[in-house]
């Protein structure tokens, strides 16, 4: 069925114009002076416009194929036949990480304080809330990139180099939120050029292990949701030190190690048809 996902330029190309165009509009207005009453409500809509651009490119491409779309109906919700370790992985293991990182970090002389449950995001956004954002974003963004486009890279290299391929480009997707003031990106460009080396390192790794979980559930895309939703959770719901985040990263760059060395058939062979 992975062989039937062969829009792949036509999905990325269009993934990645579309937003950009409204991204960059968002981080125009953001830098107006006095942005308030229409100009607000516009960044914001700018700004969802572009995030749900992706998931349109894809039910484009679905509805253009019948087969397509039902293999899409048969996995979007799929959460059974497959072992329950993974459904509690993508639950637990992105917090879990954070929690043992915090905990290290202490080591280095991070305070306890970051333990405490803020309530109030990392970062603002025009005319809806960081938490809606923090939410939404994982369902909008999975419904594109594990409905359709995963698959579509998976058709024509192997799993390690088609995580590689997606995560340069997610990079290279989320670069115009870098400016748009006051927005996550924006903010870790603002905290020092170490934090925002260690996002883009830890899309890699974050993609690894996604997808890992992906193919392990038959192509559950709720559970990649599930999973992405965990991590944005895990890393604003604490007041967490940058530092900690770091080292969150080289605790899943561990697992990821681990578990490319034990998954290395899935991961290395070329043969789409071993996820089919």
């Amino acid at each position: 069925m992975i062989e039937k996902y062969n829009k792949t330029l036509i999905f990325y190309g269009l993934s990645l114009v579309i937003p950009w165009v409204f991204w960059f509009l968002a981080a125009y207005i953001s830098h107006l002076p006095n942005v308030k009453g229409f100009l607000v409500f516009l960044q914001g809509f700018l700004g969802i416009l572009g995030l749900i651009a992706p998931a349109a490119v894809a039910l484009f491409l679905f509805l253009s194929d019948r087969e397509v779309f039902q293999d899409l109906k048969r996995r979007l919700f799929l959460i059974s036949g497959f072992p329950i370790f993974y459904s509690l992985t993508a639950f637990l293991l992105i917090f879990a990480s954070m929690v043992l990182a915090q905990f290290i970090s202490l080591l280095f002389g991070r305070e306890l304080s970051q333990f405490h449950i803020s309530g109030q995001p990392s970062f603002t956004s025009a005319l809806f809330s960081p938490w809606f954002i923090l939410l939404f974003a994982p369902v909008a963004e999975e419904i594109a990139w594990h409905s359709y486009g995963t698959d579509a890279l998976r058709r024509r290299f192997n799993l390690f180099n088609t995580c590689l391929i997606f995560s340069l480009y997610w990079v290279i997707w989320h670069l115009p939120l870098s400016f748009i003031k006051g927005y996550f990106h924006s903010n870790l460009v603002v905290e020092g050029w170490i934090y925002s080396v260690n996002f883009i390192f830890s899309l890699f790794v974050f993609v690894i292990l996604m997808n890992w979980i992906y193919y392990k559930t038959n192509r559950s895309v709720l559970l990649t949701i599930v999973f992405h939703i965990s991590a944005n959770i895990s890393n604003e719901i604490f007041a967490t030190h940058p530092d900690s985040k770091v080292i969150q990263t080289a605790i899943l760059l561990v697992i990821t190690v681990v578990v490319l060395v034990k998954e290395k058939d899935m991961f290395f062979n070329k043969d789409p048809s071993i996820h089919s």
